[in-house]
């Protein structure tokens, strides 16, 4: 036990290592993806996206994958009418597909039915094994399909009227089973997992280190590993028993280890993993079971676990009875994948259940990303505000003057300071909602500083003309847009892409510690640059609802607001 805890003690420097290893879970393939799958997927990708970003000298590696095995995915193949191996592609590929178009940068796309993932849970199994970790006994138990788990009587609830017993967590039915299994001496380790939960930052957010520890608070049972092969064919054959196969948890875990190369020596470079982003459904698998395996292979459990909530639509829980379930390609028709991206983060929040609403959605897209940022850039652009289309140099005695005579200005210097200290420690805590709000804030401040310094009047013809004065207003106002496009490339990638694209910001120069360099910081001496012409200024497009598609006439505006229009936005 010693020993065991020396080793744990070594966990807590992973996050300062050269290499970076996050996975999501793996994803079960007896359903097509919905938003909850994607909303794990972004967290991780949006997570990878600022490690790089922050720390480029760091190697990070981010996995994710398919669930391919158990009796689930028999049934889901018997039900479609079709071989499970070839349901299983088709399922996979799907997960495949919208990754891809949600532009999640996987580094790997592991699938439990490929040989290297098999050639894996062997090994792992007769380690294991060898180290007197597993036993075979008859076993008799209730049964969870839909979960793939044991479950205890504690752990049931009883329909009196029609005599079924039901999970108390996910409430599936389950069915009493009397079979011989091999088991997992989980109660051996029982007091290293507890060691191992209570590191600092070993799970986060911090309410579900209680619930594993109220859990943990009970004698642990010893675990089935493994299932009969007559019952439960399509799975990973026990090791040198062809009658058994391997429990399809067990098969699950070892994912985050195969898709590194093990057990050829490869795989040392990235373990630990740094972070495994996981639903809050799974923790028990995750928290309790798999840090036990590792600990009785000899290996090292990850550095953390992040446990994220789930997703209602419109305050019901998903399901396919309600016919309720968000396909994420569906949704992205709508609100476009990266608007989608924006909206999972800017809105879900891991300790509690977030909120789809078609209403919120419309409400968030249009006002921060179509509005806030993108009217912006527009106005920004404007050719008769800017008619040589530059990104210019702000005039030092027209800087000082806006800076001391402008309390708008004033407010932007001083929010643009703060950004890269603010979004950093949101970021490191996967607090993306609040990345998002720092940023729209900035933005807030920069539309509310352009509408106050009236650049309209300074244009070119005007009566008040003035091309330096402008030209710093404007140059002010690229900065801010700049440093928020540098922040928000782990939420958004594509549009941040496009944004510093327009702004003919160089590759080289959007790293976090150019988050630096702007007006806000009497250093820097930026020059002027043309905007990107092959680039659009048109960020986002408001999301319109049907009866506003048919009725394309703007409202009736005053005089004054149709003059200030043409002058900002032609």
């Amino acid at each position: 036990m010693l020993i065991r805890r020396i080793k744990c003690l070594g966990f807590l420097g992973v996050r300062y290592n050269s290499s970076h290893y996050v996975t999501t879970p793996i994803f079960y393939v007896n359903a097509a993806p919905h938003i909850g799958h994607l909303y794990s997927a972004v967290i991780a990708d949006a997570h990878c996206r600022y490690q790089r970003l922050k720390y480029p000298e760091r190697k990070v590696r981010l996995c994710t994958g398919t669930d391919e095995h158990g009796t689930k995915i028999q049934q889901a193949a018997a039900l479609h009418k079709i071989p499970v191996a070839t349901y299983c592609d088709q399922i996979s590929q799907r997960y495949r597909e919208v990754f891809q178009n949600a532009n999640i940068l996987q580094d790997d796309f592991i699938r439990t039915t490929e040989e290297r993932h098999k050639r894996a849970v062997a090994h792992f199994w007769r380690t294991l094994n060898s180290r007197g970790h597993i036993y075979s006994a008859a076993y008799s138990g209730w049964y969870c399909v839909s979960d793939e788990t044991f479950l205890t009587d504690s752990q049931l609830k009883l329909d009196e009227a029609t005599g079924t017993r039901y999970s108390l967590e996910s409430g599936h039915p389950v069915e009493w089973t009397e079979e011989t299994n091999y088991m997992f001496r989980l109660s051996k380790f029982q007091d290293d997992v507890i060691h191992w939960v209570k590191q600092e930052a070993r799970i986060r957010p911090a309410k579900f280190e209680k619930i594993l520890l109220d859990t943990l608070s009970e004698p642990l049972p010893d675990v089935s590993v493994s299932r009969p092969s007559n019952r439960v064919h399509w799975a990973i054959p026990v090791p040198d028993d062809s009658s058994q196969t391997v429990y399809v948890w067990l098969d699950a875990l070892v994912n985050y280890l195969s898709a590194l190369g093990y057990p050829d020596e490869k795989y040392s470079a990235f373990w630990p993993p740094a972070q495994q982003i996981i639903g809050k459904d799974i923790l028990k698998f995750h928290g309790i079971y798999w840090p036990a395996f590792l600990i009785a292979a000899g290996l090292q459990p990850p550095g953390q676990l992040y446990v994220h909530s789930h997703w209602t639509v419109d305050g019901q829980k998903m399901s396919k009875s309600k016919q309720n379930v968000v396909n994420p390609v569906q949704a992205a028709e709508q609100y476009t994948m990266e608007g989608l991206r924006y909206f999972l983060l800017r809105e879900g929040v891991a300790h509690s259940d977030g909120n789809y609403s078609h209403v919120k959605a419309l409400r968030i897209l249009n006002s921060e990303l179509a509005d806030t940022l993108g009217n912006l850039l527009s106005r920004a652009c404007a050719k008769t505000l800017n008619p040589r289309q530059i990104y210019p140099s702000a005039q030092a005695e027209h800087l000082a003057d806006l800076l001391g005579s402008l309390d708008a200005a004033k407010r932007l210097q001083e929010s643009l300071v703060q950004l890269s200290e603010r979004c950093a420690q949101h970021y490191e805590c996967n607090h993306f909602h609040l990345v998002a709000d720092t940023a729209m804030a900035t933005l807030h401040a920069a539309n509310n500083f352009f509408e106050t310094s009236r650049p309209w009047e300074l244009k070119k013809g005007a009566a008040g003309s003035n091309e330096p004065r402008l030209e710093t207003i404007i140059a002010m106002t690229m900065d801010a847009l700049r440093l928020c496009g540098i922040v928000l490339q782990p939420i958004i990638p594509q549009l941040a892409t496009r944004l510093l694209d327009k702004l003919s910001v160089p590759a080289t120069q959007r790293g976090w510690n150019y988050l630096a360099e702007s007006f806000a910081n009497t250093a820097h001496h930026g020059g002027s640059r043309q905007l990107n012409e092959q680039s659009s200024a048109m960020l986002f497009q408001r999301i319109l609802e049907e009866k506003e598609e048919r009725k394309p006439q703007p409202a009736k505006r005053s005089k004054a607001k149709k003059k200030e229009l043409r002058e900002t936005m032609s």
